[in-house]
């Protein structure tokens, strides 16, 4: 089961630096091309679900049907790519599902399994559907019968023919429930200390009856569960920076149903909130999952009257929940307040200091609020600030938040949260190594229009977001 990102409790000035891999492959050709002239190559790439789970058939002998979209795309956009055909081979699935192909697709002679299919221009647009097949398991498919799927794919283009590598889709036919969430819209603006309905649902796409379930639900700093539950526990933490609530649904969830759940997952926005997440997630209820919800943490039951789920309108049913995957058990959304958070820098002007002393000069980010800021999903550092020492002093240690990118220039990054009234500090030793550091000035400003958490996107005093200092006898 996911969990929240797990951060540093507010007392702590510890920093979580989230370290990031790039890899920069550069290829040069043998003579350069001028430059004006086109590349003239391209690829075309099929894009297909990666596993497919059907569900077998009900008590009634009826199995749901499961639709697999299959795209393309291409990578050169200046080549236009007027159209071409896609080969579906479902052979693979004799005895185990049947295929309804849509009306660009023409079955081969002999054969209600393989397919060609017609789709039309590229251009335009990073991916088209070439086709959206349905795939249903045969009655008497034996669970856990499993088979392939084949595409392949070609396309006329201003550079020529195009083919495509195969891509295969793997299908298994399965018995159980199979519960699944609808996605709400991932980035939603909402306004400060107002209530934010979510409409969640919960379906059950699978062909047998899930019993009991448990839901389980983050909500970041600047939020509040609108409503707290007898039947769900709540943790109130700085340790994941949020609360969490695991409830234990006791309605059965049969197949093909759908209930409503936006009174257990809505919010309230704080005074504090600005770019804020909300994870929901869905299990089948067992002990085990139960005990991996919770996760040894402090828990504390609701006072309120259980929460029951209640049928949902047919109308409300997402497609996103109309296909047995197990992504689809979890969801994560973020939603960004109408709200600032003033970051300041500070640098204290270090006293009393002679040559061959050791000093200590203490670079600081503030965020006098109102809001906390968070960078829940990217794990981007809330602010980078570029320090220069004073000349004439030499560094003895510096802070582990801290690289070195020139003679006396570092580059230092805060956690990838700031409480509201918070800050964090990157403290140098210096030696004092000549009298030209009892003159000199350094310096430390935040970069702000990084692109991974732009500070000047929030925060509205950017004047205070650098500083100088010096060191005095």
């Amino acid at each position: 089961m996911r969990q929240p990102i797990a951060v540093p409790p507010r007392s702590s000035r510890a920093v979580l630096t989230a370290l990031a891999a790039a890899t920069l492959i550069a290829a040069a050709s043998a003579a350069p091309a001028l430059a004006d002239e086109p590349d003239a190559s391209d690829a075309l790439w099929i894009s297909a679900p990666y596993d497919l789970v059907l569900p077998g058939a009900d008590a009634d002998g009826n199995a749901a049907s499961q639709s697999v979209d299959v795209q393309l795309s291409h990578d050169n956009t200046d080549n236009s790519v007027s159209g071409g055909t896609l080969t579906v081979d479902a052979g693979e699935l004799a005895g185990i599902a049947d295929v309804t192909w849509p009306a660009n697709c023409t079955e081969e002679v002999g054969s209600s399994l393989k397919a060609t299919c017609t789709f039309g221009s590229l251009d335009g647009a990073p991916w088209i559907t070439a086709a959206t097949l349905g795939i249903r398991a045969e009655a008497d498919a034996p669970a856990d019968a499993s088979a392939y799927l084949h595409y392949t794919a070609s396309a006329d283009s201003d550079f020529g023919p195009l083919d495509a590598y195969q891509a295969d889709t793997h299908v298994t036919v399965a018995n159980g429930p199979d519960l699944g969430l609808n996605q709400l819209p991932f980035n939603a603006k909402v306004g400060l200390n107002s209530d934010v309905a979510q409409p969640v649902r919960l379906t059950n796409s699978g062909n047998r009856t899930a019993d009991r379930t448990i839901l389980t639900l983050f909500a970041s700093h600047g939020l509040e569960l609108a409503h707290r539950y007898g039947n769900c526990t709540y943790a109130d933490t700085d340790q994941t920076a949020g609360t969490t609530a695991v409830c234990v649904l006791d309605r059965a969830v049969a197949p093909g149903q759908t209930y409503d759940l936006s009174p257990a997952t809505a919010v309230r926005t704080t005074g504090a909130a600005l770019y804020e997440r909300f994870d929901y997630q869905v299990a089948t209820y067992t002990d085990e999952a139960y005990q991996q919800a919770v996760a040894g943490r402090p828990f504390v039951q609701g006072s309120g009257a259980d929460f029951v789920p209640e049928p949902a309108a047919a109308s409300l049913r997402s497609a996103d929940t109309d296909d047995l995957n197990p992504e689809d058990n979890y969801r994560a959304r973020n939603l960004t307040a109408e709200n600032t958070a003033d970051l300041r820098v500070t640098a204290p002007n270090i006293t009393g200091a002679a040559v061959g002393d050791t000093v200590t000069a203490r670079i600081g980010v503030l965020n006098k609020g109102p809001a906390w800021v968070a960078s829940l999903g990217a794990g981007a550092s809330v602010a980078t600030v570029d320090v220069t020492l004073p000349a004439g002093t030499t560094v003895t240690k510096k802070p582990a938040m801290c690289d070195k990118t020139g003679e006396r220039q570092y580059v230092c990054r805060t956690p990838i949260l700031l409480w509201e009234k918070d800050r964090t500090v990157f403290a140098f030793k210096l030696k004092v190594a000549s009298a030209d550091a009892l003159s000199a000035t350094g310096t430390a400003a935040t970069r702000n229009n990084d692109p991974e958490l732009s500070i000047s996107a929030f925060d509205p005093n950017l004047k205070n977001n650098s500083r100088t200092f010096t060191i005095s006898g």
